[in-house]
């Protein structure tokens, strides 16, 4: 496992041993800014719960995170997938390729492949959009607070690469209680292969 950087002590020895003035702090502002990329190596890699076709689990492997630049994922993803993963959008209701969808098998990220979600938890919340009351893991998905339009909510991205999914409401059905509401343009959905 690699260890964030750190800035050695005798660099800049008169500067660390002196009060701190606003020139000094704002320089410091400006160097944490340049060395950030170097101080994040030690998250380059995440943990994710790795599934294999038929929905089995394949156990809790580290992976690379995936980072791509923008013009990187304009030319992978559609204009409304890349609106929505990237840019934190939203599809209209009903119009999804997946909101009534019941097939058998699982959603991935359509950014990177990520297994997301089963279609054993999906069913239908009437609200024109695929939801879901579990993840197939919680490792491989990220809750952030989202007070975006002056609400209070749970936005939930791909752990493994970033992407924007959806919310989670608590307002599902048993046994969690949640309705993870997803944009169809951020999952691809492949049928479940036999076990």
């Amino acid at each position: 496992m690699s260890q964030a950087f750190r800035f050695p002590r005798d660099l800049f020895p008169r500067v660390l041993e002196q009060r701190p003035t606003r020139r000094a702090l704002l320089a410091s502002a400006a160097l944490a800014a340049v060395l950030a990329p170097f101080a994040a190596r030690g998250a380059q890699e995440v943990e994710i719960e790795e599934f294999d076709a038929s929905g089995k689990s394949r156990g809790v492997k580290r992976v690379a995170r995936i980072v791509k630049t923008d013009a990187e994922w304009r030319a992978q993803l559609s204009p409304i997938a890349y609106d929505v993963t990237r840019r934190e959008g939203t599809e209209r209701a009903f119009t999804g390729a997946y909101f009534d969808k019941h097939d058998n098998g699982l959603y991935r990220c359509v950014c990177c492949d990520t297994a997301l979600f089963d279609s054993a938890t999906k069913y239908e919340s009437g609200t024109g959009w695929p939801s879901y009351f579990a993840p197939i893991s919680k490792a491989n998905v990220v809750e952030t607070a989202d007070t975006s339009f002056g609400m209070r909510r749970v936005a939930v991205s791909c752990r493994r690469c970033d992407a924007h999914l959806g919310h989670v409401f608590t307002d599902g059905p048993k046994p969690t209680g949640l309705r993870y509401c997803m944009n169809s343009a951020a999952l691809t959905f492949a049928p479940r292969a036999a076990a």
